[in-house]
């Protein structure tokens, strides 16, 4: 069986992977962490180039490693991103505008609190699926447009394009011949009608974005664009894209509607597959394209929160408690319990179900008795938390979850594992390969290829690792939860 390249650009780095198609094993993996920029409060920014230079390297490091050993080069390029960060370039030199705008940042929440009350959030939820957030790409490119010297009036002329991240890369990869993106990104930028699948003259209109900046919308297995030889050295087809999340609930295999998933990376994502048909939340989660294939849509509702993983980094690099993510496991069993310690993560906002742009994070409950141990399960658990946020918020739209498939970095923690599914009161399911965003891009671009012939094919190579079921009384665990609900809104 051939070989297949996953690209998967996240938040704080870039990572190359190639897989086996075979066996879905990974041959080789290679990653780079990035700068993060934080000019202001609620500001994130991310140098383009950088992503760029981050994202070459990685890769050129995967695919030489494969040659060494096998002398083979991938069949096809997977490409899985962090979502509704934005970048602005030059069609012509390729030169960004501007710092890529990154999904966490909340410099737009004026303008975001100014068209509700203009009332248009009927309006743009009702065609997006979205609420009206500055997490969206869409009050992104407006900022870019009016605060950056001359990047409106190059826009109008047409010498711009603009893209998520995924869009970027593919206009690199391809020397600048090719300027798309898919479903799944496209509806994460409040300008895109995921009804109609189109992008939305009215929206468009509303932010003042002119359509030339715009990529062309593809399935998310599609070819994309092939791969400049002055690049990578070697022409080969770009055959699938889908944002982070959405890779990873096709990574899953959660192609039938009622399945569910949840992502612990940088923050967390929880995502239920609809089907055909898009539910409209009306507990503030986000109606959105799960995946798209052959110009059928298949929906997805969204919890998303901002910080999870972010949260650990936060206790290694800012607070200097640790030294590594993996140490939070033997700390946390160690200290068994939080004793009266809360810790909320909204560094920059509270995603949902709350849509808080100006809440911040907060440590309480602290005594002369808390130390390190308490910290860390008190950050380990409002991951925790927050997930059971969401999952409320499912069962009130109707959806009463009983089983969770997890993915993602923090789930190799057994401590983290069990602490969910207690919390959570659901079970929660682990797969071997707990990378399932890169394996969802793969297996994207490995369905556009012709490797694998169909959904059934690709959800029969799902291997079952481990499940954790709730070991915790579901009076406890919702009497926890109340105390959370209460400490959140000390931060609001």
């Amino acid at each position: 069986m051939p070989y297949i390249l996953a690209i998967d650009q996240g938040t704080t780095s870039s990572r190359a992977m190639i897989f086996d198609a075979g066996s879905g094993n990974v041959k080789t993996v290679a990653q780079q962490e990035f700068m993060q920029h934080f000019p202001a409060d609620g500001w994130v920014e991310h140098d383009a180039e950088e992503i760029w230079s981050s994202t070459l390297a990685v890769t050129r490091q995967a695919l030489a490693s494969l040659k060494a050993e096998s002398g083979d080069l991938p069949a096809t390029i997977g490409i899985t991103n962090q979502r509704e960060t934005s970048v602005i370039w030059d069609r012509k030199t390729g030169a960004p505008v501007h710092r890529a705008i990154v999904w966490q940042d909340r410099r737009t929440a004026e303008f975001c609190a100014q068209l509700e009350a203009d009332g248009h959030g009927a309006l743009i939820s009702s065609r997006t699926g979205l609420l009206i957030d500055p997490y969206f790409s869409g009050t992104k490119i407006r900022w870019m447009l009016d605060n950056v010297p001359g990047v409106r009036k190059r826009a109008e002329r047409g010498e711009l394009a603009f893209g998520t991240v995924d869009s970027w890369l593919i206009y690199k990869l391809s020397g600048g011949k090719r300027h798309v993106t898919d479903a799944t990104n496209a509806s994460r930028t409040m300008l895109f009608d995921i009804h109609r699948q189109i992008w939305d003259p009215d929206l468009l209109a509303l932010l003042d974005v002119p359509s030339s900046l715009l990529p062309e919308v593809l399935d998310s297995a599609a070819d994309f664009a092939t791969t400049d030889a002055a690049v990578l050295g070697a022409v080969i087809p770009i055959q699938g894209v889908a944002g982070d999340q959405h890779a990873a609930m096709f990574g899953q295999r959660c192609f039938e509607p009622g399945m569910l998933k949840s992502t612990y990376g940088t923050g967390c994502f929880v995502m239920l597959n609809t089907g055909d048909k898009p539910i409209v939340s009306n507990s503030r989660l986000l109606t959105t394209v799960g995946y798209r294939l052959d110009g059928q849509v298949s929906y997805a509702l969204e919890g998303s929160i901002f910080v999870a993983g972010a949260a650990v980094q936060w206790l290694r690099d800012g607070l200097r408690l640790i030294a590594n993510a993996a140490e939070t496991e033997e700390i946390a069993a160690a200290a068994g319990e939080s004793r009266g310690v809360t810790m909320i993560p909204a560094f920059t906002g509270l995603g949902a179900p709350y849509w808080d742009p100006n809440a911040r994070g907060a440590l309480l409950g602290l005594t002369r008795d808390t130390g390190i141990g308490e910290i860390v399960v008190a950050t380990l658990e409002a991951v925790c938390f927050q997930t059971r946020d969401l999952l409320v918020a499912m069962a009130d739209d109707g959806v009463v979850p009983t089983r969770l498939r997890v993915d993602g970095g923090m789930v190799n923690n057994d401590w983290f594992a069990q602490r969910l599914a207690d919390l959570s009161q659901v079970e929660v399911a682990r797969p071997v390969v707990t990378e399932t965003t890169a394996t969802g891009a793969a297996l994207l671009a490995g369905l556009r290829a012709g490797i694998y012939g169909s959904l059934a094919e690709i959800s029969a190579g799902w291997l079952h690792d481990r499940s954790f079921t709730p070991g915790l009384d579901p009076a406890i665990a919702k009497a926890r939860h109340v105390d959370w609900v209460d400490a959140v809104q000390r931060v609001r």
